[in-house]
């Protein structure tokens, strides 16, 4: 089993095996503050949010390579982000709009709000189940 972790200090998306040997690192150019990170293993991609300039949702395979961006407009503070391995959806959070919202996780299509707060400043999100759950500081 690997694990995959961001950076933000250095900006880089790496990995390694469970006892720390191999490490790798997989995304080294054009991210600005990576955030948070998820991995779906089955399908082979590799999800993180991102504060930088430009705040975004990006996803690649999980070598680094065919990165996208999902989700660029409507973002401020992504924080969390999160994997409906069964609906094969996408979740995240943000600090700054005070809101969950989830996008089909292959197309990036079909986003949605699915909860809008108020001074909530959401810090983490997991899907499990029917259910979602997250933190606010």
């Amino acid at each position: 089993g690997n694990i995959y972790w961001t950076d933000h200090g250095f900006n880089l998306v790496e990995v390694a095996r469970l006892n720390g040997s191999f490490r790798f690192v997989v995304i080294s150019q054009g991210l600005d503050q990576p955030r948070s990170i998820a991995v779906h293993p089955e399908k082979g991609y590799l999800f993180w949010t991102e504060w930088g300039q430009t705040p975004c949702i990006g996803r690649a395979h999980l070598d680094g390579s065919e990165k996208v961006v999902l989700v660029s407009l409507g973002i401020a503070w992504p924080n969390g982000i999160s994997i409906d391995y069964e609906e094969n959806k996408l979740y995240w959070c943000d600090a700054r709009t005070d809101k969950i919202e989830r996008i089909d996780l292959e197309s990036g299509g079909n986003r949605e709000i699915v909860l809008s707060g108020s001074n909530v400043d959401m810090f983490s999100v997991a899907v499990f189940g029917a259910y979602i759950y997250w933190s606010d500081r």
